[in-house]
């Protein structure tokens, strides 16, 4: 019985995360709504503040599911690791709405009052690791500084799909996320190395 409670909770909070992730896509944070999240997700409030006391609590929830959404579909290691990550991300950005949902809570949080950086900060700490594994591999040019490329290219995808956003709703963000590494990796990569790695978009879906 304790396992069977213990399930339920957990499909409980992914549907609430999703209906929220649908909720707060579409309206933002301070158009999204508590009572359409619930209606959304066909639960009680009772279910939702079991799992999150307040509206904030829910939004810090579904921009740190963003990893769910790329994690998973990575098997690479190093340097094409790192790129895979933002493929994958570039793919899925798109057509998945808790993706979208947490990009856009995470961006936009300044405005409503949230200055929370762990979404940022922890894909930092998943792209260090590539490129700790790609040193190790004697995949980088001398010199190069992994801490600082990390955090430069989280924020280099984040420029760069607020810009695709703007110019044309995402639609070519992968070319542009294509072209961002075309530019880098001459300078991160020895050679050999920045000539093997794979920029194909087709990754994103074939792995």
């Amino acid at each position: 019985m304790p396992r069977l409670k213990q399930d339920r909770a957990v499909r409980t909070r992914e549907v609430l995360l999703r209906a929220a992730a649908v909720e707060f896509d579409e309206k933002g944070y301070t158009g999204a709504l508590v009572t359409s999240i619930l209606t959304r997700a066909e639960l009680t409030a009772g279910a939702m503040y079991f799992h999150f006391k307040n509206k904030e609590a829910l939004a810090v929830a579904v921009m740190n599911e963003q990893h769910q959404a790329i994690e998973p579909r990575l098997t690479s290691r190093g340097l094409q690791r790192l790129v895979d990550i933002t493929l994958v991300w570039a793919h899925q950005l798109p057509i998945d709405p808790m993706l979208r949902a947490g990009v856009r809570l995470a961006v936009e949080q300044g405005s409503f009052g949230m200055r929370d950086a762990s979404t940022f900060l922890n894909w930092q700490a998943s792209m260090l690791e590539c490129l700790r594994d790609a040193e190790e591999d004697r995949e980088l040019m001398p010199g190069v500084d992994p801490e600082s490329v990390a955090e430069f290219v989280v924020g280099a995808c984040t420029g760069v799909q607020l810009y695709a956003q703007l110019v044309n709703g995402r639609a070519d963000l992968q070319q542009r996320t294509v072209r961002m590494w075309e530019l880098l990796l001459p300078g991160l990569a020895v050679p050999t190395v920045a000539r093997s790695i794979s920029l194909d978009p087709k990754r994103a879906v074939n792995g």
